[in-house]
């Protein structure tokens, strides 16, 4: 199995997350490619693919600056995603209760709305837990790759 690991990021945190997340998938003896979102477009989500975007929630609830184009062209163009399977760990700081991990909702939102089939729950790293998100990916991307295999059996 290939897995795309997509980052939208303004500190660097949910790129950390991304290499530990791809260091244990690639351990288990798959493929991983973990791309920044910076300038990508929709042409970045391959029709037959399986992606996991990594994301943080930014400012009042907005996707990460490097994340934008990708969404715009996303909602632009509507690419039939319906062969796509996907997954979603997000971050965010839940003293922001309003905005609490938005930026990865808004990734599952527009997924979904372009058929992709989510796999697994998404996870939403709360920042003030006191737990360290990498750690937390490490947990949760075993339970999500049991899940992926499962859908392509």
């Amino acid at each position: 199995m290939h897995l795309t690991i997509l980052v939208g990021t303004m500190t660097g945190t949910a790129e950390l997350v991304a290499e530990e997340i791809q260091d244990s998938v690639e351990s288990s003896g798959h493929s991983v490619d973990v791309k920044l979102m910076d300038g990508l477009d929709a042409s970045a989500i391959q029709p037959d693919g399986a992606y996991l975007i990594v994301t943080s929630t930014y400012g009042q609830g907005d996707i990460p600056d490097n994340t934008r184009t990708l969404m715009e062209s996303l909602q632009q163009s509507r690419p039939d995603l319906s062969r796509v399977r996907y997954g979603i760990f997000a971050l965010g700081d839940r003293t922001y209760a309003a905005t609490f991990c938005l930026g990865g909702k808004q990734f599952d939102e527009i997924l979904h709305d372009l058929g992709a089939q989510r796999i697994g729950a998404m996870l939403m790293h709360d920042a003030s837990a006191g737990t360290m998100p990498e750690e937390v990916a490490l947990e949760w991307i075993a339970d999500w790759m049991g899940r992926f295999e499962e859908s392509t059996a």
